[in-house]
């Protein structure tokens, strides 16, 4: 009987620290690639500094450390207040765990579908534009650069954002899963010294950005109306419609799902 109360309490453990273990994970999931992961180092050495001041017994350093502690709770809710936001905000919707696999993909095909459609519009009108798609890495910073929309993913909000002499038009649109998160931002610029010198300023940012965080940036050429894709730093021009939803589709789908654009170029060509 005792044996067995101690595998019971033993798995009781496990599973207790599996669960916590992967809370901190998501958690961290919604802060990387924000100012806030600079705020959780600053938090790890005031930590480092207490045990230190305890261990050699350094009564004000500990008495400092702890005040500190004693605020930074206050602190740390009025900084993560976007990130708290988001993660409350998925876990009403029932997300903060898992999506299912089928409402990844209904949602990944129908917002490939609206920014490939706005993409077709603004190419043939050599209207240029720069939509960066968020990944696992948080584009927080860069949101906060420009304007905020919180609007519904769709073809006619990005042409009219990108129409020359609108308010927006200027900067990059971020976009996170099916919303338009914001627009007019401004991205960091890359700094490959190998990059043609007849690029401009929207494709070294596409570029920058696909440097420094895992997102997706779509380029329109202003002068050319071509189209490009920006990868983890790579550069792919002179895409067509469909190999721009094919690339989208691959860098976006949920793992382990076949784009079903292929599906249907096969059956198209035979």
């Amino acid at each position: 009987m005792r044996l067995l109360d101690g595998i019971t309490q033993y798995v009781n453990d496990i599973v207790d620290i599996l669960i916590v273990s992967y809370i901190i994970y998501k958690l961290l999931m919604l802060v990387k690639g924000t100012r806030a992961v600079q705020l959780l180092k600053g938090i790890s050495v005031v930590l480092l500094v207490w045990v230190l001041s305890n261990f050699f017994e350094l009564s004000t350093l500990q008495w400092l450390t702890e005040t500190l502690f004693s605020w930074g709770i206050i602190v740390i809710i009025i900084i993560f207040q976007p990130e708290l936001r988001r993660a409350l905000e998925q876990l009403g919707r029932g997300r903060f765990f898992n999506r299912s696999a089928r409402e990844d993909e209904q949602m990944i095909t129908k917002a490939v579908g609206e920014m490939v459609k706005a993409v077709a519009y603004l190419t043939k009108r050599r209207i240029g534009a720069l939509i960066v798609v968020e990944r696992q890495t948080g584009l927080s910073d860069y949101v906060e650069s420009g304007i905020e929309l919180d609007a519904h993913l769709g073809s006619e909000l990005l042409s009219n954002i990108f129409t020359p002499n609108a308010p927006l038009h200027d900067g990059a649109v971020v976009v996170r899963h099916d919303r338009v998160v914001a627009a007019g931002c401004y991205l960091p610029l890359s700094e490959n010294p190998f990059i043609s010198k007849e690029l401009g300023t929207r494709h070294r940012a596409g570029m920058g950005i696909s440097e420094v965080t895992d997102a997706v940036a779509i380029i329109v050429s202003e002068e050319t109306g071509r189209i490009s894709l920006a990868v983890q730093g790579q550069l792919e021009r002179g895409l067509s419609d469909e190999e721009l939803i094919s690339r989208l589709y691959k860098e976006l789908k949920p793992p382990g799902k076949e784009s079903p654009f292929w599906h249907r170029k096969g059956e198209a060509d035979g």
